[in-house]
């Protein structure tokens, strides 16, 4: 089996680390780069900093025994993302903008992909796990709202993130397609 994480920020790094007992091929896409503020809510380490986090989050796993992961670290665009993500048996989806969760839906309903995707609110007050035949993408961020970056929502985003790799599991162990929304109150199954 093949996962692709697109998008290995807080939520899909996480995540990532989480999904690494799967007999799978765990594939990282993500351009950006690993600044020291990330390393409070996302699953890097100081020798990360400034490298790619695709690459520096499958440097991490391959420490690990067993593991076998690949990384991309450019931006998913409409030209690559046939490429990139064409041969996945299973699509996460963990950016953090409206246009890319939009071109990911759009290849993977065309592609016929699996694809499930993780998001947490603005305010940090919770999370969803949808699968895309659910998902309805929220508006873009405005300027100046709340992000994860201070690790304010660090207990919410391990929860999101532990939630979306059971997801995963329960995905390529058994086929079922689990949705849940997460509050650091209760996680709640929101579909059988």
């Amino acid at each position: 089996m093949r996962i692709v994480f697109c998008g290995v920020g807080a939520i899909g790094s996480t995540a990532a680390v989480l999904c690494r007992n799967l007999e799978a091929t765990l594939v990282f896409i993500d351009f950006d780069r690993v600044e020291s503020k990330n390393l409070l809510a996302q699953a890097f380490v100081k020798p990360s900093v400034g490298k790619n986090k695709a690459e520096a989050l499958k440097l991490q796993l391959l420490n690990l025994h067993g593991v076998k992961a690949e990384a991309f670290g450019v931006r998913v665009t409409r030209d690559n993302v046939a490429a990139l993500c064409g041969s996945a048996d299973l699509l996460v989806d963990c950016f953090d903008n409206q246009a890319s969760r939009l071109l990911l839906s759009g290849f993977a309903r065309e592609a016929n992909k699996p694809l499930v995707h993780a998001a947490l609110a603005a305010d940090g007050t919770f999370g969803l796990v949808r699968w895309d035949e659910r998902f309805v993408p929220d508006a873009e961020d405005t300027e100046g709202q709340a992000t994860c970056e201070g690790g304010a929502h660090l207990p919410l985003i391990g929860q999101l993130g532990a939630t979306l790799a059971r997801v995963v599991q329960d995905f390529a162990k058994h086929g079922t397609r689990r949705d849940a929304m997460v509050s650091l109150v209760a996680v709640t199954p929101t579909s059988a």
